[in-house]
């Protein structure tokens, strides 16, 4: 069965259907790169080009529906990050960073969708205008070796060429030939249209974790132990799925050690003593090459790489788990749970997801 944002595409109707692009004609853009007006106009003219293009039009059924639905929410928070500089310039920087949270979030508690297609879509959303401007990035092979291992790279430029095309601008020439570019620098990197290969999954984590590495570099694998770091919101069931484990192994919680000294959630004093407890029982465990689990929310990159970092300097191998549940199952099993969470914090949680990726450590499982 084909997934669909909606059956019915026609725009009044999505006005009617979705706030998020009834919102659309009230947000103003940048005179000269995009002289077609607001961000409604703008997005339906991407939608156009990309349904004209030939290449989406001999995709499978769900590639397009994937595409079309990222076409539609690739400037959905150009709302909340534009910025009226006077003399019709209109700076909307970071826009696609919080489209990948908008996008997840819509995709997860309003239109209930397949996972991996959701991710799919809240990527080309996050990355949409990478290809105009990748050679600007410091290291861009790395950039487009990581964004191999979440997408694929050819939808990436059917989306990119349908946004530039989908706009009034006198730099029309220059942006098609960034495309040509980034598609010519894909097949380069060996990564068009696939995930990038590496030998082994230490190779993976040493490339996207060492500065000044080398891709085809393969290091030996030499681990003293294994380090389970789970992550996924509260009340999905990470603490099940330890349980499940067929084996004997110590687990690092933060809730317990919070219950056990009587420190509340919302305490942040209290909670970086908790998490410097936690982390002086995690380096016994490291220099003893015990594996261990380390069992938090982990929900940020940032939190999972500071933790990885500590793991991987003790020459532990790092497995990350991600654990989720429908939207709706995963609210009810929150409520049922002994110390539930009230909504709004679950809320707020959720607007700040990040998803696991792959270059985050060596193994990176997704359990459902």
């Amino acid at each position: 069965m084909i997934w669909q944002l909606t059956q019915n595409k026609d725009w009044a109707v999505l006005e009617n259907q979705f706030s998020w692009v009834a919102d659309m004609k009230h947000v103003k853009q940048h005179k000269v790169h995009h002289a077609e007006g607001n961000v409604a106009i703008h997005t339906q003219m991407v939608i156009n080009e990309l349904q004209n293009n030939s290449i989406y039009q001999s995709s499978e059924e769900q590639v397009k529906e994937i595409l079309w639905t990222a076409a539609l929410l690739h400037d959905v928070e150009k709302r909340s990050t534009s910025v009226d500089m006077g003399d019709g310039i209109i700076n909307a920087d970071g826009h696609a960073r919080r489209e990948e949270y908008t996008a997840r979030t819509i995709l997860f508690r309003d239109i209930p969708t397949p996972f991996y297609i959701r991710e799919q879509i809240a990527s080309l959303v996050r990355f949409h205008g990478l290809p105009l401007w990748l050679m600007e990035k410091h290291s861009p092979a790395k950039k487009v070796h990581e964004i191999s291992l979440r997408l694929n790279t050819q939808h990436l430029k059917l989306l990119a060429e349908a946004d530039a095309r989908g706009r009034i601008c006198e730099d029309l020439g220059f942006l098609l030939d960034s495309l040509d570019l980034f598609e010519l620098f894909c097949k380069e990197q060996d990564c068009w249209g696939k995930a990038k290969h590496f030998a082994t999954p230490n190779a993976r984590f040493r490339y996207f974790n060492t500065p000044d590495s080398y891709v085809d570099y393969i290091p030996f694998d030499d681990f003293k132990c294994e380090v389970t770091l789970m992550s996924g919101l509260p009340g999905m069931g990470k603490d099940h799925y330890i349980q499940s484990l067929d084996k004997d192994i110590p687990v690092i919680s933060l809730d317990a050690i919070r219950r056990k000294n009587k420190i509340s959630p919302t305490d942040r004093s209290g909670n970086g003593w908790v998490v410097q407890t936690a982390k002086e029982e995690a380096r016994s465990y490291l220099r003893r090459g015990q594996d261990f689990v380390w069992n938090a929310t982990n929900v940020t990159q940032q939190i999972r790489s500071q933790l990885v970092d500590l793991f991987v300097s003790y020459g532990a191998r790092v497995k990350i788990v991600y654990v989720e549940k429908p939207y709706e199952l995963w609210r009810g099993q929150n409520r049922n749970r002994e110390y539930p969470l009230p909504e709004n914090v679950l809320d707020k949680l959720l607007c700040k997801l990040e998803i696991p990726q792959l270059t985050e450590a060596h193994e990176v499982e997704y359990i459902f």
